[in-house]
C-alpha cells in the first residue's frame, strides 16, 4: 500500500512539473549573463535618428525595457531610473549611459520624445550630459523581439497592454550583458558597482528576484497582483516533497521492533 502511494505521488509530481515549467517560461527574466546582444539591432532615437544599437554602446550602458503608455510598472520604473541618476556620483554620458527602449512596436518617436522630456525633469542635481546620456528608443517588432530574446526578457501581450517584469540590465562597452537589477527602485551603490564591473567586462550575480517570481500585471485590473499560479505551484511541489518524506519516516518507524517489558 505504501509503495502504491509513493508511486502515485511521484507520478503526480512529474505530471505537474512540466505544466508549472511551461507557465514560468511564458513570462519573466531568464538571465543571459556574459552573452552579447546582436550586432544588427536597429532602433530610432527620440531625435529621429536611426541607429545600430551595438554601435552606440561605447561605455557601460543601462538598458531599460518599458513601453511608454504602460498603465502600471513602467512609470515607477522610469521614476526609479530618474532617482538613481540623480543620486549617483557618476557622470551620465561619460561614465555610463542609459538606453530606454520601448518593446511596443506601435509606439513611435514622438511619444519617446515626450517621455524623455517628462522623466528628464525628475532628475535632480544632474551630473554629466543627460541630453546625450539618456536616450529613448522605439523600434519595429523584429528588432524588439531580437533584443528581448538576447536579454532573456519574456513578455506577453494582454489586450492593449503587456504583461512584463520590472528590471534593468547593464552592458559592458562591447555589448556583453554583465548585470541584472530587478525591481523599480535602485540604490546608487548597486548601480555604481554594476557600472564599474561592466567597464571591466565582469559580470555579477543577481540577488533580488522576488518581483519576477511573485508578481505579474493584471491587465484588466490595471495593477500588479500576487502571482498565485507560480507561488501555489511551488507550494504544491514542496508539500508533495514533505508528504513523501513523512511517508518514508512513518514507514521506517512502523518497522522498528516494539520493546517488550
Amino acid at each position: 500500500m505504501l509503495k502504491i502511494k509513493i508511486l502515485t505521488l511521484i507520478a503526480f509530481t512529474f505530471l505537474l512539473n512540466p505544466l508549472l515549467t511551461k507557465a514560468q517560461e511564458e513570462l519573466g527574466i531568464y538571465e543571459h549573463l556574459d552573452t552579447y546582444i546582436p550586432g544588427d539591432l536597429v532602433f530610432v532615437t527620440e531625435n529621429y535618428d536611426t541607429v545600430n544599437l551595438l554601435e552606440q554602446i561605447d561605455k557601460p550602458t543601462v538598458i531599460v525595457p518599458v513601453y511608454y503608455e504602460c498603465p502600471g510598472l513602467c512609470s515607477p520604473l522610469l521614476e526609479g531610473v530618474s532617482d538613481v541618476i540623480s543620486k549617483t556620483d557618476m557622470e551620465i554620458g561619460k561614465d555610463y549611459q542609459v538606453f530606454t527602449i520601448s518593446f511596443n512596436p506601435a509606439e513611435k518617436t514622438r511619444l519617446a520624445k515626450e517621455k524623455k522630456e517628462n522623466y528628464a525633469k525628475l532628475v535632480k542635481n544632474q551630473v554629466g550630459d543627460l541630453e546625450h546620456g539618456w536616450i529613448f528608443h522605439t523600434g519595429d517588432s523584429t528588432n524588439i523581439a531580437n533584443l528581448l530574446n538576447s536579454l532573456g526578457y519574456k513578455i506577453k501581450k494582454e489586450g492593449k497592454d503587456w504583461i512584463h517584469p520590472g528590471a534593468i540590465m547593464v552592458l559592458s562597452p562591447d555589448g556583453k550583458i554583465t548585470r541584472y537589477l530587478h525591481g523599480t527602485y535602485f540604490l546608487p551603490f548597486d548601480l555604481k558597482m554594476a557600472v564599474v564591473e561592466a567597464s571591466h567586462g565582469k559580470s555579477g550575480p543577481t540577488i533580488n528576484k522576488m518581483l519576477k517570481f511573485c508578481f505579474s500585471y493584471d491587465a484588466e485590473g490595471k495593477k500588479y497582483v500576487f502571482n498565485i499560479t507560480k507561488v501555489s505551484g511551488s507550494i504544491i511541489i514542496l508539500a508533495a516533497l514533505g508528504f513523501f518524506i513523512s511517508l518514508v519516516l512513518k514507514s521506517k518507524k512502523s518497522k522498528k521492533p516494539s520493546v517488550e517489558n
